[in-house]
């Protein structure tokens, strides 16, 4: 990603706090994932489970807040924006799944590489009540950063390998995740025969 180096090289100048601000504004707007630079942060401190809680406790909290200020800033914008940038009907179609499934279709995009920020903004868009949302986020960017930092833990190097894969990849998982909710959605929203037969 161009620019991207340029930016951790700053913020890795600031510890923990730049791992924070990072994780905050991912969720609101820019587009590096703070497991660029909570990973090598975890690795390095991967023999004392007190910093690892820390930076874990930092991240999470640091991303759902962000995430917040998304879901604020999508409440009051974000339907004019998502119409103007894309197609009213897939904005729509979205909107539906988080009327329905709102807080389950929160924690996968909470766990997952999909942008964080963007299912932020739909929520918000969205009307989804903001308790929900912020449990949903908790809940699954505190397993999604836990589980790194766990594997980081126990298996080190072997770890770090497969995350940066996954880091370095994360489009195609992003893909994958998407056609997985997708036929997800599809499979709960269709009648069964007993339901048409009983209509």
């Amino acid at each position: 990603m161009i620019g991207e180096d340029l930016i951790l090289e700053f913020f890795n100048q600031f510890g923990p706090f730049a791992l924070a601000l990072l994780s905050f504004t991912e969720a609101i707007i820019q587009p590096i994932p703070p497991d660029v630079m909570f990973l090598p942060m975890a690795y390095d401190e991967r023999n004392s489970v007190n910093m690892l809680l820390w930076l874990w406790f930092i991240v999470t909290f640091a991303s759902v807040l962000g995430a917040m200020v998304g879901h604020a800033l999508g409440k009051r914008y974000g339907t004019k924006l998502l119409d103007r940038f894309g197609k009213p009907h897939h904005r729509q179609r979205l909107e539906f799944l988080f009327e329905r499934y709102g807080t389950w279709g929160m924690f996968i995009a909470a766990v997952s590489p999909l942008p964080y920020k963007v299912f932020g903004w739909i929520a918000g868009a969205s009307d989804m009540k903001m308790r929900p949302f912020v449990i949903a986020g908790i809940f699954g960017r505190g397993l999604r950063f836990g589980l790194e930092a766990i594997l980081i833990y126990l298996y080190g190097d072997t770890a770090m390998d497969a995350a940066t894969w996954l880091l370095d990849h994360e489009l195609i998982m992003a893909v994958v995740l998407i056609l997985l909710f997708g036929l997800i959605g599809w499979w709960f929203t269709k009648k069964n025969p007993s339901e048409m037969k009983t209509a």
